[in-house]
């Protein structure tokens, strides 16, 4: 199962109370206070691995919790540091604190990483509060208590190209023409229920990632079908390609829908350089004219023969170089 937003509760180590204490030996029947001070509680930190492409693990442990610094003792023996504790997740991953609509962290490097609750610091114990004036302090500090809070993770898939269309336009059949994803293909709407993502392999050992979503229908950005929910993986892409199955009535409407339900989720993403994509032209007559729609850049491919599809790869290589 894809899963692509998570909420986890996460708890920071507190830190360890100072200890009272004071030096006792044999020759020195009243020595000087030497309690030590507590060690620090934990962190919670996030960090992106490589190896993680959703956030599946969330599912089945959600509370990340730190450990607590030791208190200290006497000799001026400082109490040990709690361990961090560490939460991996994929990189594109998005984080933000239970409720808020501010981003707290956007994780999208290898191996980046990011405290999301600290610890909190260890207590000073009395060794620390002896002065000329009060040379046996039964003064201490207790240890601060580590942050906590909620967060929501989601995660926005990193990719060059985006494929944008209705249900069953030929999205998931161009994705596994062009690299070696094998998305599930079938002769209904809604046979792409998860993002899918391949690598397009070109000339001079060069390549983009491209991501298939599941197709959008009217309504979407109001919850409608599938499609609405996995828009947050084509925000981060750098170019959109928008497929209309060539064998529909009214291409115009179409493209006004995506880009109507695009808008609503995000009016970035129509600003998005794009190229109208008309699929399954070996399903229509070689005379058949494509229509023309306002000023946006037209291609039609057909996956099935193969036809446009070297033109329209070599189109996009060329778009993102610039």
């Amino acid at each position: 199962m894809f899963i692509d937003f998570a909420k986890i509760y996460v708890s920071a180590g507190s830190g360890g109370n100072g200890c009272v204490s004071f030096r006792r030996e044999k020759f020195i029947p009243k020595g000087g206070p030497d309690g030590g001070d507590g060690g620090n509680g934990g962190n919670v930190i996030i960090v992106v691995d490589s190896n993680l492409n959703t956030l599946q693990d969330f599912k089945y442990k959600k509370k990340y919790i730190a450990e607590n610094g030791l208190n200290g003792s006497n000799s001026n023996k400082k109490g040990g540091n709690g361990k961090d504790i560490i939460i991996k997740v994929p990189a594109g991953t998005v984080i933000k604190k239970h409720g808020m609509d501010e981003v707290f962290a956007d994780l999208v490097d290898i191996n980046s990483k990011k405290i999301i609750a600290y610890g909190g610091k260890g207590g000073k114990g009395n060794a620390k509060f002896a002065t000329s004036t009060n040379q046996s302090p039964r003064k201490f500090e207790k240890g601060i208590k580590g942050d906590f809070d909620n967060f929501e993770l989601e995660l926005k898939l990193l990719a060059d190209v985006g494929l944008v269309g209705l249900p069953n336009a030929g999205k998931s059949t161009l994705l596994a023409k062009v690299t070696s994803a094998k998305p599930k293909i079938a002769d209904y709407p809604f046979t792409t229920i998860n993002p899918n993502l391949g690598i397009v392999k070109f000339e001079n050992f060069n390549s983009f990632l491209m991501v298939d979503i599941p197709g959008i229908i009217a309504g979407a950005s109001s919850g409608k079908g599938m499609g609405i929910q996995f828009l947050r993986h084509i925000e981060r892409t750098l170019f959109l390609l928008i497929i209309i199955d060539i064998t529909n009535n009214n291409p115009k409407k179409i493209l006004n829908t995506i880009l109507d339900e695009l808008k609503k989720h995000n009016p970035q993403l129509i600003k998005r350089q794009r190229i109208i994509v008309f699929s399954k032209v070996d399903l229509i007559s070689k005379n058949f004219k494509l229509p023309k729609i306002n000023n946006e850049e037209v291609i039609s491919i057909s996956s099935a023969t193969g036809e446009g599809i070297k033109k329209l790869i070599s189109l996009i290589s060329a778009k993102l170089k610039h």
